[in-house]
């Protein structure tokens, strides 16, 4: 039996499965009415975005699909190119609760998560929300805390939830964890465990910008931050109806299986000697319909995977000693084995 499938802008998407005689058997799947509203959001906040970062559109279209894809983002690259720009941008853009944290070595887990502290009055335990209590929680330089301070972060990054003293305290929705670090400047930091690492739905490089674009920049930033001006776009409310209509993007079983053959396959190369986790197709999945409702449609393809299998799955591989000594990067990995590894027949209208 062929497997087929096809989808359209008007609201329907078939799975069809043609049999050995040529006939196709249809099953409709509902499409959520809010894309064109989706798209219309999320167009706005990016301008708000790239009215503050210059000529960096890849990665502003990339921590918006996080987003949307109720994920975390990791932001890694040298000192000095708007990382904490990116992440305070999106957070401006957006009218909900936002909560920065500069990580140092002497941060305690309690200054992320809260503390119950006596009340003299009450005679009583008070819990005292920490800083990830928000709709969007800036973590600066985050390899500068003590792993003790980074697993703080576990129970919240997977499960939207702190527990304190036996307690268990749901997070509000959205929530997005944006974390920065500095890859060149190892003195005094302390390397993401894996664990965190794989936490991450997507790991973002900003690079340095264009001429053009840093010409503008002295235009622009100039005199005053544009930060300072940049009013939200969006409220929490319609965050949430964008995240709820994206979860209704359909995914037909070839693309499915296209994504854990993409995952299983840096289970198998060579060149790695950590593949990708579980964790990380469903997080390819997500992310994929949200990079599909960006573009307008209401069904994933191939080349949403192929478009996120980089920033996805690179930062969760380890290489292999020979790969490291050919020097060959898990981006290299992971764009070989996008070649290699068959893309299935698909064919949309």
């Amino acid at each position: 039996m062929e497997k087929e499938w096809h989808g359209s802008r008007n609201g329907t998407v078939r799975d069809s499965r043609r049999t050995s005689h040529g006939g196709l058997v249809a099953v409709t799947h509902d499409v959520p009415p809010q894309l064109d509203e989706l798209v219309s959001t999320a167009h706005r906040i990016r301008q708000a975005i790239e009215s503050v970062i210059e000529g960096k559109s890849d990665a502003v279209r990339l921590t918006l699909t996080v987003l949307l894809a109720e994920g975390h983002l990791l932001i890694e690259d040298v000192p000095g190119v708007g990382k904490t720009m990116l992440a305070k941008a999106l957070a401006r853009s957006i009218d909900c609760p936002v909560r920065r944290v500069q990580f140092t070595p002497d941060l305690l887990p309690s200054d992320i998560t809260g503390v119950s502290a006596y009340n003299q009055q009450t005679r009583e335990f008070e819990f005292k929300p920490g800083p990830v209590f928000a709709n969007i929680v800036v973590g600066d330089e985050i390899n500068r805390a003590s792993p003790k301070t980074q697993s703080a972060l576990l129970e919240c990054m997977e499960e939207h939830q702190v527990t304190v003293d036996g307690v268990t305290y749901q997070l509000d929705a959205p929530f997005m964890v944006i974390a920065t670090q500095n890859p060149i400047e190892m003195e005094g930091t302390y390397p993401l465990p894996e664990a965190q690492r794989d936490r991450f739905t997507a790991r973002v490089a900003m690079g340095y910008p264009e001429p053009t674009a840093e010409l503008e920049m002295l235009d622009v930033h100039g005199g005053t931050s544009p930060l300072d001006k940049l009013e939200p776009v969006a409220t929490t409310a319609e965050v949430r109806a964008l995240i709820e209509a994206v979860r209704g993007v359909y995914v037909s079983q070839a693309v499915k299986k296209y994504a854990i053959d993409l995952v299983v396959a840096t289970r198998h190369s060579p060149d790695l000697r950590l593949g990708a986790s579980p964790r990380s197709t469903l997080q390819l999945v997500r992310a994929a319909r949200a990079h599909a409702a960006l573009a307008g449609r209401d069904y994933v393809i191939p080349d949403d995977l192929q478009d996120l299998a980089i920033p996805v799955l690179a930062h969760r591989l380890l290489p292999s000693v020979e790969a490291q000594g050919q020097r060959r990067l898990p981006e290299q990995v992971v764009t070989d084995l996008i070649r290699r590894v068959p893309v299935p027949e698909t064919r949309g209208r």
